[in-house]
């Protein structure tokens, strides 16, 4: 398996329903450069798993905002399954009215371009985060029954930010507002005896 992560992210255009649930024929990603996509793909509507992701996404949609992100959902789904388990409440079903774009990829051109269709039937799991450029700078990729972290998605576009703004480098487990570290072999060991 190729990885994405240092390409330009495969553009597409496809029908989404939007977060007022009007639908758009015409969305693309390449419509959303100038800002920092976190693209991820779910197997189906109406399944298990993928509500709490997708729910949990959206809870935390201003922290992503804030940090100049868009988050898009794309499954294999019709436009108008989204449609409809939008407007299936919570407590019968639903995702609710979920406020960023789910994406059909009925032809399932997308989620192969992206290397996440399983058996030529379902998107597995994957995540991408897509800078101002259109890179993909972070891929996560789980298989069906494991859910994301949308805590861990933030953390790592913090980190990307950081790293754009200031030339460190972020080690493991970093966080919003600790201290980096130099690209360097003495940046290394510097942090190293201060955290260890």
């Amino acid at each position: 398996m190729s990885t994405l992560v240092t390409k330009q992210a495969p553009d597409f255009t496809a029908t989404a329903v939007m977060p007022d649930n009007s639908f758009n024929d015409k969305f693309t990603l390449s419509s959303l450069r100038g800002k920092y996509v976190l693209l991820f793909f779910y197997p189906l509507d109406f399944t298990f798993v993928c509500p709490s992701e997708i729910i949990a996404f959206d809870k935390e949609l201003a922290a992503f905002k804030e940090r100049n992100a868009e988050v898009i959902g794309v499954s294999v789904d019709s436009h108008f399954s989204h449609w409809a388990w939008k407007n299936t409440p919570v407590n019968k079903g639903g995702i609710g009215n979920v406020q960023y774009p789910l994406v059909s990829d009925l032809n399932k051109e997308i989620s192969r371009s992206y290397g996440v269709l399983l058996n030529e039937s379902i998107a597995l799991r994957g995540l991408f985060l897509i800078d101002k450029v259109g890179n993909v700078r972070h891929a996560l990729v789980n298989d069906l029954p494991l859910g994301r972290s949308v805590a861990e998605a933030i953390r790592v576009l913090d980190a990307l930010q950081f790293n754009e703004e200031h030339g460190d480098v972020c080690p493991a487990n970093w966080q919003k507002g600790e201290e980096a570290m130099k690209p360097s072999a003495e940046g290394v060991a510097k942090y190293l005896a201060a955290h260890n």
